[in-house]
């Protein structure tokens, strides 16, 4: 008889670890130790389940760096005995941690599933359940004896994402992620459909690798009509600054004047990076398309292509971290490491 699946489930904080307290119509926190009794479907599944909860949860809002290295730590340490992770987390950072994570951990061979929900576990009409049954059960799927699913992902409302393609898009619905530029890797339906076109294949000639991210010493800076020089000055004469997030127009476009491009040149000639990426939910930067990126890409921005906001910010603290980067960020940028961008 062959093992069945241990899953580990990872708490650290958000709405989907909530119980409504009917008396007083507080929320108050949900004890996981007990999750067999207040989801007695999960008795259903075929897997065992551990859970390990943060000492104490985290809005999602007060989620730093430091939680991701914690996160990925509980990873490795139970990476031996456990067939796949389920990460609950609340959904306004989620796609910043669930991408950081893909970017820490190097050949993952198994899956690590993050999700969450928009009402509490308790609420009547909870999307938390669904959720999280259906995350459990993809991260137990296997095929031929190995995961099905060997990457870190985000589920959320039938649909599995590859985690650092997602973009939050609503506070209100139950649909609250998507993958703009890049196709599901799965959903749920009456059975599990998994798109094999999409899904990441784990390298077997490397070894697995957990990394730290300790610089996050960046900024985002999101371009708009109007934006003045003292503005900019300002904010690019960030002390200890170490790189640069560029939101601009359309397919990379930004203003031609001088003032503009003299402060980003002298940027990039103190050694910090100036990454191009889009505002646009959809789409990729295509430096030197129009005339208004030509300079751009002539003072050697780098080319963020289709990347998300949330994928850029965590790839560009992951490779200031990383030694085998120093002095090659762009090279590094403009390449897929994790399925994160596009490659034409």
């Amino acid at each position: 008889m062959s093992k069945i699946p241990h899953i580990l489930i990872i708490y650290t904080g958000g709405t989907i670890g909530m119980m409504k307290d009917y008396k007083t119509n507080a929320l108050k926190s949900f004890d996981f130790k007990h999750i067999y009794n207040s989801i007695p479907e999960l008795n259903h599944l075929d897997c065992s389940l551990e859970t390990i909860s943060f000492k104490e949860p985290l809005d999602s809002s007060n989620v730093n760096p430091r939680h991701w290295e914690k996160i990925a730590k509980i990873i490795q340490d139970n990476y031996s005995k456990a067939d796949g992770f389920v990460v609950l987390h609340g959904s306004d950072t989620m796609s910043y941690t669930a991408s950081a994570i893909s970017f820490m951990i190097e050949n993952l061979d198994k899956p690590v599933i993050f999700t969450g929900s928009q009402l509490p576990i308790g609420d009547l009409r909870t999307d938390a359940k669904e959720n999280m049954i259906t995350a459990i059960e993809i991260a137990a799927v296997q095929k031929d004896g190995k995961p099905r699913i060997a990457e870190v992902c985000i589920y959320f409302e039938y649909k599995l994402y590859r985690a650092n393609r997602t973009t939050k898009i609503s506070a209100a619905q139950f649909r609250a992620f998507d993958s703009p530029n890049f196709p599901i890797l799965a959903e749920s339906g009456v059975e599990l459909k998994f798109y094999d076109n999409s899904i990441l294949v784990p390298s077997k000639s490397q070894n697995l690798i957990f990394r730290s991210i300790y610089n996050f010493n960046i900024i985002l800076i999101k371009l708009f009509p109007g934006i003045t020089e003292i503005v900019l000055r300002h904010q690019l004469q960030t002390p200890d600054l170490q790189g640069v997030i560029l939101e601009t127009y359309g397919s990379g476009n930004a203003p031609t004047d001088a003032w503009f491009l003299n402060l980003l040149q002298s940027t990039l000639e103190k050694g910090i990076p100036v990454i191009d990426i889009t505002q646009c939910v959809a789409g990729s930067v295509v430096l030197g398309k129009y005339e208004t990126s030509v300079e751009l890409l002539n003072i050697g921005l780098i080319d963020g292509k289709d990347i998300t906001t949330e994928s850029a910010v965590t790839k560009l603290m992951y490779l200031l971290s990383v030694d085998e980067a120093k002095g090659k960020i762009k090279e590094y940028f403009e390449k897929s490491l994790r399925g994160e961008i596009s490659e034409y």
